[in-house]
């Protein structure tokens, strides 16, 4: 008996001690209110985002006639035809799985079942390009992510589908510009990890999880640099987001810096994008996309947020700065002059009214992203001198003077 209340004292100190060491100190919280606050103002946007709606529902403070307005916005039932035709150059995969995880997040079923048939036959056309040409028409994060908003949904998913996880993960295939995909990583992880808590699938099946599983957490601790992040700031959210929902003792520390570092960055203004404030909400209250599967939306009441100063917007300077525009592999190579705290996007727009240059974008939830360079379509690559990826869509990052930014058409 004495033994029994030895061990039960020491796991309630351990959980005591991982409570605390997650929790945001006092002195930083108005960093997450900030954040809310934000996103909350991210509803006035022209195009209604299913990920925003999912951040500030996985929040504890909420404006409840805000989010509801914004989940009105909201029009799920575009997404899927009656045909349920899919044209390989528009696949949704990992739209309409947000979509369903925003049904989830409102305990709203109106348009659950139909938005659950609908993935899975994306997902059923993703299974088939992986098992023809060895890899999902869309990514293997928007496939993980889809199975992901199936499974918070409680639904029961056929092996092979899961299988395919695995397998990408066996074989290192969560890949992006040659480096690993940490973003991707955690969402497999977070997939496989829901899947293994539902206790729907036999033990040999679990086994094969598991063991993905401990993969993705080896590859996600190794990424943390000295500054906190895991791969780099984007992609610390879901990472976190992971390592949350896996508990245990090997992630609290790295789980710790990770926050700590994205508190600052939050406080350096580097999180403007409503899509990465929306992943980042979560971690701030301790809480992943796993939490969706048991919401408890009767439980959420109104918390008004008492913000001491309004979130700083960043403006277009009055210097300027010089910035110099090279697209590998053709003739272009220019000194691009712009105002200080300009976006790339508004580098570009300067080249392509000053110079032999033009480039289109498509948009996304994640803002407008590069398909065209100089009439040349495919996927286009942002990097910086000496061949460093950006982290940042072409809308929210800001070169400095005298940076190099070169633009690499992708040969994946």
């Amino acid at each position: 008996m004495a033994l029994s209340w030895l061990v039960l004292a020491i796991l309630v100190q351990a959980f005591t001690v991982q409570a605390r060491l997650f929790e945001i100190p006092e002195d930083q919280k108005h960093v997450v209110r900030n954040l809310n606050v934000k996103l909350l103002k991210a509803t006035s946007d022209k195009e209604a985002n299913p990920s925003v709606y999912v951040g500030l529902r996985l929040s504890e403070e909420h404006n409840l006639e805000k989010e509801n307005e914004y989940f009105q916005r909201l029009k799920p039932q575009d997404l899927c035809s009656s045909s349920l035709n899919i044209k390989d150059s528009e696949p949704k995969t990992g739209l309409i799985a947000l979509h369903l995880m925003a049904q989830k997040a409102s305990c709203d079923d109106k348009h659950r079942i139909r938005l659950i048939t609908c993935l899975k036959h994306h997902l059923l056309k993703e299974k088939e390009s992986i098992v023809l040409y060895s890899k999902p028409l869309t990514s293997y994060y928007q496939y993980s992510l889809g199975i992901l908003a199936l499974c918070v949904n409680d639904k029961l998913i056929d092996k092979h589908f899961i299988n395919k996880i695995i397998f990408a993960e066996e074989n290192n295939q969560f890949v992006h510009g040659g480096s690993i995909s940490i973003d991707t990583e955690a969402m497999a992880g977070l997939t496989l990890l829901c899947l293994k808590n539902s206790n729907k699938y036999p033990r040999e099946e679990v086994i094969y999880m598991k063991k993905a599983i401990k993969s993705i957490k080896d590859k996600i601790l190794n990424s943390q640099g000295t500054d906190g992040h895991l791969g780099n700031i984007y992609s610390t959210p879901l990472a976190v987001q992971f390592l949350l929902a896996l508990g245990g003792q090997s992630g609290r520390e790295p789980c710790s810096k990770a926050i700590q570092a994205l508190l600052e960055a939050v406080n350096q203004g580097k999180f403007s994008n409503p899509m990465m404030m929306s992943q980042l909400m979560p971690v701030f209250h301790r809480k992943s996309y796993l939490n969706l599967a048991n919401i408890k939306c009767d439980a959420m009441t109104d918390k008004p947020l008492s913000i001491p100063a309004s979130p700083r917007e960043v403006l277009i300077g009055d210097k300027s700065i010089r910035v110099r525009l090279v697209v590998e592999g053709q003739n272009f190579d220019e000194v691009i002059k712009v105002p200080s705290q300009s976006s790339l996007l508004d580098i570009l727009k300067a080249a392509q009214d000053n110079s032999n240059f033009s480039f289109k974008t498509k948009g996304s939830l994640y803002g407008p992203y590069l398909t065209t360079v100089n009439n040349i379509e495919g996927q286009w690559q942002l990097l910086t001198d000496p061949d460093i990826y950006l982290s940042e869509g072409i809308a929210d990052y800001k070169p400095t003077d005298n940076e190099k930014i070169i633009l690499r058409l992708s040969s994946e």
